[in-house]
This record gives structure tokens, sequence and C-alpha cells, in this order.
């Protein structure tokens, strides 16, 4: 290794001046600098594409085996089509109180927020074009092309739950099963969840098998175990937690967002016909928990600080969140703009080759509840959240039907087929669809950042 002082060099950047920021001000959790200027390229040409879901703007973190003879477990950054590879960088700058645990574990332990804002600000630097020669040369030595590795479940994840936070998801789905009184009445007091599989969790690309279950859609006979025949998917919004609380210490919801790491995509598979025999009285189990699908990669908060939007806008009339659920600054900036979209390819299409069909664009503004309310209330019991739990939206869908963010609802309950572009059509998932999720942020004086894309593919039930 060369010796040189390389902390000067990488510390410092381009200054980006914007004073509007899209009416997003300095005093939130994560603020936005110089690392969110458009016009900031990098000596990673595959960065540079504009239609690039990884620019430098970005750099999610993953955890891949690398594409050695003898394959290594790693922890990385994505950047264009490349993964730099973060444990035992070469880098003296970046080796210096390194956080983020071993690779066998997952991606961290527990950094602070500032910690991961002072990180991102010595990868910015290092990886752009202006750049010092030596410090590129050595970070190019940690580089490994994205395709050539096999991408890994970012976090070992302890504990999973999943929220039910879309009111026009729970409006919709209530309307179907009890048209005079569609809302809970504690749906506007409390964000609704339950506590979900972690051992069932899978990365992007696996394959999921039809589950079993008891099905009673013939009321008058009794139920029957068979393969499931309404199976749907969830287009949700993940995150994970980054430090985590004792057992018996809430979490208060101006720091909540101090404890979340990043965000992911997250497909909720739902077997909707064992669903409606088992739910009622402690809601979902085996309709939900054969699997859940998640994506690779892991969207910082301090990417996404350009794409904060005011919590959602209630209606007149409609109760404020409870005081430990309500803050200035949550209300002003805990939402997120991340459009959502979902696509179907069904066997017939691959086999003519027809591109996977657009089934539904949502986008996270529409949660009624945010992911700062969602954590507050998962701890405000004392619950002792883990580095590395998982929490999920609940499907994200909005006003409109082509907003909807599953089968359930696009197809009314299975009363109104969809009609796809190979003459087929769908009511729920039949064997062989692939459900491809994608996710995106875009703003005006932005550079656009993606999540990457969340895919699974039916498999037969044996």
């Amino acid at each position: 290794m060369k010796q040189k002082d390389s902390r000067k060099i990488l510390c410092g950047s381009p200054r980006f001046n914007n004073s509007r920021s899209n009416g997003i001000l300095f005093r939130m959790a994560y603020e936005i600098n110089e690392t969110h200027d458009p016009n900031l390229k990098s000596w990673v040409e595959s960065a540079n594409d504009p239609n690039t879901d990884f620019p430098i703007q970005n750099l999610p973190f993953c955890r891949f085996l690398t594409g050695h003879s003898e394959p290594e477990v790693a922890i990385g950054v994505i950047i264009g089509d490349k993964i730099l590879e973060l444990f035992g960088m070469n880098c003296d700058a970046f080796d210096a109180e390194y956080p983020f645990g071993d690779s066998s574990s997952g991606i961290i332990t527990a950094p602070t927020a500032g910690y991961l804002k002072k990180f991102r600000e010595k990868l910015v630097a290092g990886l752009s074009v202006d750049a010092d020669t030596d410090i590129r040369e050595e970070l190019e030595g940690d580089l490994y092309d994205r395709a050539a590795c096999e991408l890994l479940l970012p976090f070992n994840v302890g504990d999973y739950t999943d929220f039910y936070c879309s009111i026009y998801h729970a409006t919709n789905v209530g309307s179907m099963f009890r048209p005079d009184n569609p809302l809970m009445p504690n749906y506007k007091y409390v964000p609704i969840g339950y506590h979900g599989r972690a051992s069932s969790i899978v990365m992007s690309g696996t394959d999921v098998k039809r589950p079993h279950g008891q099905n009673r859609s013939d009321q008058d006979a009794p139920p029957v175990f068979i393969p499931a025949k309404n199976l749907d998917y969830e287009m949700e919004l993940g995150f994970f937690v980054g430090k985590g609380n004792e057992m018996g210490q809430p979490i208060n919801i101006a720091d909540a967002e101090k404890h979340i790491f990043g965000v992911c995509l997250v497909n909720d598979w739902s077997a909707r016909d064992i669903q409606a025999w088992e739910y009622q009285p402690l809601g979902p189990f085996l309709a939900k928990n054969f699997a859940t699908t998640i994506s690779p990669y892991v969207v910082t908060m301090e990417a996404l600080a350009p794409f904060r939007t005011p919590a959602f806008e209630r209606e007149e009339g409609d109760p404020q969140p409870l005081d430990y659920l309500n803050d200035e600054q949550n209300q002003k900036y805990g939402g997120l703009d991340i459009n959502l979209e979902v696509y179907i390819q069904t066997e017939k299409m691959r086999g003519r080759n027809i591109e996977p069909h657009l089934l539904s664009r949502s986008n996270t503004k529409d949660l009624y509840w945010n992911i700062g309310q969602m954590l507050t209330h998962h701890a405000s019991n004392g619950c002792n959240l883990k580095t590395g739990d998982l929490i999920a939206s609940g499907t994200v869908s909005g006003k409109e039907k082509d907003e909807r963010g599953c089968l359930l609802e696009l197809t009314w309950r299975g009363t109104e087929p969809l009609n796809l572009p190979s003459g087929e059509t769908r009511r729920f998932l039949e064997d062989g669809d692939e459900i491809i999720m994608k996710g995106f942020c875009e703003r005006e004086g932005f550079r656009r950042i993606g999540l990457g894309e969340c895919r699974g593919k039916i498999l037969p039930a044996d």
C-alpha cells in the first residue's frame, strides 16, 4: 500500500448550492448536501448513464459473493454496473473505525447516522471524477462486475414485521369484505401490523413454490387442504433497522429515523383463499409466511434526502396522530417520494418474447403512516428492535385503479380479470408467472436514483 495522507483528498468534494432544494430545508435528520449534486460524475463510467438506478448520488449497500475462483462473502456499495467492496478496502481513509461488522453476519453492527453521513461523503469524493489518481487506483482494485457476483440477503434478518399502512389499500380490501364498514375504527389511530416469518425471507430472483393450505371457498362444505388458488403479490416498501433499542426503552418519534439504515423493495406473497379462511380472529399466518421476497440493495436514508415529502395529509375530520406519533419535523418531512411499479411476465409471454406488462404504479407518498411512525409505534411498548430487523409498509396503493398494489385490488377479488398483451387474462397468479417490482425517485433539480428490482416466479405446488 502506498504511504500517503488519503483523508485530505477523500474528505474534499465539490460544493452543491441549491438554496431552493424543492422546499426541503436543512433542518431534517438527513440533509441535502454536495453528495446530492446532480452534476456529480464518477470515474466509474456506467454510473453516469442517465438510466442507471445507481449513480454516484445513490450508492446503496449490499452483501455479495465475490467473483473469485473461490468466492468470499463481502459487503459493498453499488455504483453503476460495479460493486465496490468495503470490508478490507485498500484505502487508508476508509479503513479507520470501520463499523459495518463482518460480512458473514450482515451489513452492519450499529453505526450512527452521523458516521454514515461522513462515510458517504468519503465514498462520493473517492468515486468522483475529481478523485486523486492514487485514490482511484486503490479503489479500482476493490471493484467487481455486478453481473459476475451473486447477491445475498443484505442482513441476516432476525425479525420481520409487516404493517398495513396504506389507507387506500385498507379501504379497498375492507370494501370487499365489509362494504358497510370498510375501515375499522382503530385504523386512523394506530399503525396496524403483524409479526411475519423471517426464515422465509428470500432474495430477489428466488422461485416461489405455490403453497398448500386450507380452503373453504364452498361455504356449505368443510374446508379442504389443497394448493392455493388465489395467489397474489403485494407491492411494499421495506426498511432495515440500523441501531436498535434496549428492551423496555421506547424510541421517540423525533429520533426514529436515526434507527433506520435504509430501504428496499418487498413482495409480500399472499395466498388469498387461505387468508380468507384463517385470518379471523388473530390475523395472517400460513397465507403469508411461505415466502417474502426482497430486493438486494439497501438505499440509505442519506441518499433519499432530496426525496422527502410531508407526512400524509389527513382529511378534514380525521384524528391527528397521538402525541407519541406526532412530531413537527416528521409531519413536515416524514414522507418519502418513491415511485413503485409492478410488472408481470407469464410463461406464454416469455415464450413469445413479449416484454413484461405493467400492472400498476403507486407512490409511498400515499402511506397513511410513514416509516418513522411505524418504527416508533413498534418500539412504543418497549419492544427491543435489533440491527437488521426488517419492517415493511404493507401494500402501497393510491386512489386510482391503476395505482392498486396487488391483484386482490386490481381484479376486485377476482371479479374483474386483467387482460394481458399475450391474450391471457389474470384474476390471480398462475404457475410460471413472474412478478417484477421496481422503485425509483425522481425530482426536479436532483439525479434520479433507483431501488433496483425485486423478482420472483411462481412454481407449481408439489
